[in-house]
């Protein structure tokens, strides 16, 4: 029970925080609207003109927060709030994913290794979020045959979230030199959006977290390790 308790229970309430806090965060500076009037697509066209960035197309989604940076297509998705608001959030959030669009055209090295492994991911995760979800309850004798496979798909979702943590910080550090730099924020509102993109790089880290401490502990129940805590 103690390692369930520090290796999953822990991470999970780690991430229901993280994602209080980014909608918290969100919520808060979504109404504040900036100085200068730029909408979210604004200033996420004017981010990838300063990098010298034409093809790319910025369009409007549905959902929230389901902004995204597609490098396949080449195609920066914001949902409408973000699209057609010009609060510090919206801002944020659209610079944030012009800076993925930046880290693409320069062939940012982790952002290459993420991609890379996307083919995995979309094999793995499933496996995962079965086997974490109802394995422990209906595989019975099965869990210790499947046991491997899902060790070997948590693996991939550790590395993977792991490599998305410097991606993912360096779009937003992108983000905030870019608002500042092309003068679409002043320092002073700068803060929203600081409060914004480091509350959504919380996620990120607690998704790694939970991810690795579910790993671990199905290592652990692997080598017969957790039924001494038993």
């Amino acid at each position: 029970m103690m390692y369930w308790l520090i290796l999953i229970g822990i991470p999970l309430l780690l991430g229901i925080y993280a994602q209080i806090k980014v909608s918290s965060a969100y919520s808060k500076n979504s109404q504040i609207g900036s100085r200068g009037r730029i909408t979210g697509r604004e200033a996420a066209e004017a981010v990838m003109s300063s990098a010298g960035i034409s093809d790319v197309q910025i369009v409007e989604i549905d959902g929230h927060l389901t902004d995204h940076y597609d490098p396949t297509n080449k195609r920066l998705a914001l949902s409408s709030p973000n699209y057609r608001g010009d609060s510090l959030a919206a801002l944020g959030v659209a610079a944030h994913e012009a800076g993925h669009a930046i880290q693409h055209k320069q062939g940012y090295a982790m952002m290459k290794v993420r991609q890379t492994l996307v083919p995995a991911v979309q094999i793995a995760a499933p496996i995962t979020m079965l086997f974490m979800g109802v394995g422990f309850l209906f595989l019975g004798s099965l869990f210790k045959v499947l046991l491997p496979i899902a060790i070997a798909a948590l693996m991939v979702m550790v590395v993977f979230q792991l490599v998305t943590l410097p991606v993912e910080f360096d779009a937003s550090r992108r983000a905030k030199v870019q608002l500042v730099g092309l003068g679409i924020l002043s320092r002073d509102e700068m803060v929203g959006v600081d409060e914004t993109l480091n509350a959504a790089a919380l996620t990120y880290v607690a998704a790694f977290v939970s991810s690795l401490g579910n790993l671990l502990y199905l290592l652990m129940a692997f080598t017969g390790g957790s039924r001494s805590d038993d």
